[in-house]
């Protein structure tokens, strides 16, 4: 259907809570592709066709939340369902954006334990890989194409790839370079730094949105020392009764216990989103708490890269295996303690989340406008690009080489990822039709072999 040039021009209607519900429901089953491809959802939807928030405003939320440890997707879409209708719109919208993907993996990870390998399974996974690697490719290139503004972003975005593929170095320390240049940059080249710099492009492209640019902060998005207060204590009340009840229940060393302690801590010190927390969840799960084997950590990964919701959620897998593994109420219910394990995971790693997005969108929304303060996460986004690619090459290896570069190339592999790059640049397929049909393509490929 063809949109008019009135209709470009013309604000769109205010949403109401449930419209807005609907919307993240909806997201919740169709956000595939991890972090990137995510965030390519949203843009697409909520920028482009919506329009319920102009580019601008999206991006300096992006910009926000990639400097937070945590699910940075799941972050933007409680800071957009936050800023839309308050504080239980982004509780809305973060919780719709996981409990799906609680669910699906949940059955997925119930049968992968019940009943081994399932060749069907497989075939479905080998489609939709090369699949991935195209939505992380496409998604790089759409929020670069309007983040990195000028040769000096673009020098960062490439400095900050070659960082970590070259050079390994953590994602948290590229994010405090970049964030330092950032600050540098806009105190010399102002000009480079300054966040929106082709709005003028995006709104003969867009039109304009319900939260612009010029859009006034909302009341419930001002600043208000009681009110951070009072999330500070919602926040540590709710982890505090929990982890008082698995304390009492079943003790200190017990599996549940620890794993709320543990997923706290992953929760608050892996900067860089799931992909950062990814390494720290393997070296506890499998190294320290044995809750399951190397092998098996890599098939909860993919799992989780091929369902939808963010990537972080293979934390429930670890936490389903883990509750199985340990016989939490004995072998006769093997299912209900992998449910109480995966839950505990999840509730632990995401509740930090909206107390960052509860507790600090006033401040971020504050200091919109302050060159000083925006600077630093303009520099963010652009190294974050880098960053993206180096996921894309990552992935490439591991599923066109899976025995290694000594080893066969999978040729359908990168046939399937090329067309699925093609369906997406240059015939605007949605995301989920792409999925599905390398899921299907991967599945006769295999059954033919």
């Amino acid at each position: 259907m063809s949109v008019t040039a009135d209709e470009i021009t013309k604000r769109p209607s205010a949403v109401s809570f449930w419209e807005a519900f609907a919307y993240w429901l909806k997201l919740g089953f169709i956000s595939f592709g991890g972090p990137a491809g995510h965030i390519s959802i949203m843009h697409q939807e909520l920028v482009e066709k919506r329009r319920w928030i102009s580019e601008h405003r999206f991006l300096h939320a992006l910009n926000y939340t990639m400097v937070l440890p945590g699910p940075e997707a799941q972050q933007l879409a409680t800071y957009i369902g936050w800023l839309m209708h308050g504080a239980w719109g982004g509780i809305a919208a973060g919780v719709l954006f996981v409990l799906p993907s609680l669910f699906i993996l949940i059955g997925l990870t119930w049968v992968y334990l019940a009943y081994s390998e399932l060749p069907a399974v497989a075939g479905v996974l080998y489609g939709i890989k090369p699949a991935v690697i195209a939505i992380v490719v496409f998604a790089a290139y759409r929020i670069g194409s309007r983040a990195l503004a000028n040769n000096v972003l673009r020098a960062l975005a490439v400095l900050a790839f070659i960082a970590i593929f070259v050079f390994d170095v953590p994602f948290p320390y590229i994010v405090l370079a970049a964030a330092i240049t950032g600050y540098i940059g806009s105190r010399f080249a102002a000009d480079k730094f300054r966040t929106g710099g082709h709005h003028g492009e995006a709104h003969s492209s867009y039109g304009p949105a319900i939260i612009d640019d010029d859009t006034p902060v909302p009341a419930h998005a001002q600043f208000k020392w009681s009110r951070l207060i009072m999330f500070a204590c919602a926040g540590l009340g709710i982890w505090l009764t929990v982890m008082a009840m698995l304390f009492i229940n079943y003790g200190w060393d017990a599996t549940l216990t620890q794993m709320g302690w543990f997923f706290t801590k992953a929760a608050l010190v892996t900067f860089g989103g799931a992909y950062a927390v990814l390494p720290y969840v393997y070296q506890g799960g499998v190294e320290h708490y044995a809750w399951l084997s190397g092998s098996q950590m890599i098939d909860g990964l993919a799992l989780g890269e091929t369902t939808p919701g963010p990537l972080i959620m293979v934390v429930s897998f670890v936490g389903f295996v883990g509750g199985w593994t340990k016989q939490l109420f004995g072998p006769e219910l093997l299912p209900l303690a992998g449910v109480a394990g995966a839950t505990v995971a999840t509730l632990f790693t995401f509740l930090p989340s909206f107390l960052f997005i509860l507790m600090g969108g006033p401040a971020v929304e504050a200091t919109r406008h302050e060159l000083k303060f925006t600077a630093p996460l303009t520099g963010v986004t652009a190294a974050v690009v880098g960053v993206i690619m180096n996921l894309a090459v990552f992935f490439a290896y591991h599923v066109l080489w899976p025995e290694g570069l000594d080893a066969a190339f999978e040729w359908f592999s990168a046939l399937i990822g090329i067309a699925a790059f093609v369906a997406l640049f240059k015939y605007s397929v949605g995301i989920v039709p792409v999925i599905a049909a390398s899921a299907v393509v991967g599945l006769v490929y295999s059954l033919m072999l």
